[in-house]
């Protein structure tokens, strides 16, 4: 995409990151009752950040797919968890710290559904406090993708 938000071309997902290229992207937090976080472990042969935590679900954009479509896709198809509204809240601009993605960020508040990790997707899962994702955040950041250490020093894990 250009720095306007227009698609230029469809390509690999490895390539766009191997050559630093603008892209879309959604990224969806998932919040319980109690406002905890649920982080998913990714799978250790998923290509970028094997074996590390991460946001609830996250996704690049099919060519011509809308973003809410995005968000809910990514739910099914990493938790089975079909959201009814996820709010679109945040877009971040693509930049060095997003990985060159725009991101789209969408939150899904007070879930009491089950989730489901998604074997081939997912290597696990868990509801995060506020206190528990700042010592992971603190203390062991090589567990963590960079997207989520990004994400949390920008103030966007919190469910208002």
């Amino acid at each position: 995409m250009d720095d306007r938000n227009r698609p230029l071309a469809v390509l690999p997902k490895d390539l766009i990151h191997r050559q630093l290229l603008r892209h879309r992207s959604v990224q969806v937090l998932v919040f319980n009752p109690e406002k905890k976080i649920y982080l998913q472990r990714r799978h250790p042969q998923k290509q970028f950040f094997p074996g590390r935590w991460d946001v609830s679900a996250r996704t690049h954009l099919g060519v011509g797919e809308a973003t809410f479509d995005a968000a809910l896709r990514a739910l099914r198809e990493e938790l089975q968890l079909d959201a009814d509204h996820p709010q679109l809240t945040r877009t971040l601009p693509a930049c060095p710290e997003t990985g060159f993605e725009q991101v789209s960020i969408f939150v899904v508040s007070r879930n009491t559904q089950p989730i489901v990790p998604n074997a081939d997707e997912v290597s696990e899962g868990y509801y995060f406090t506020r206190e528990e994702l700042t010592c992971l955040i603190k203390e062991f950041k090589e567990l963590l993708t960079p997207n989520l250490v990004t994400l949390w020093e920008a103030g966007l894990l919190v469910e208002n």
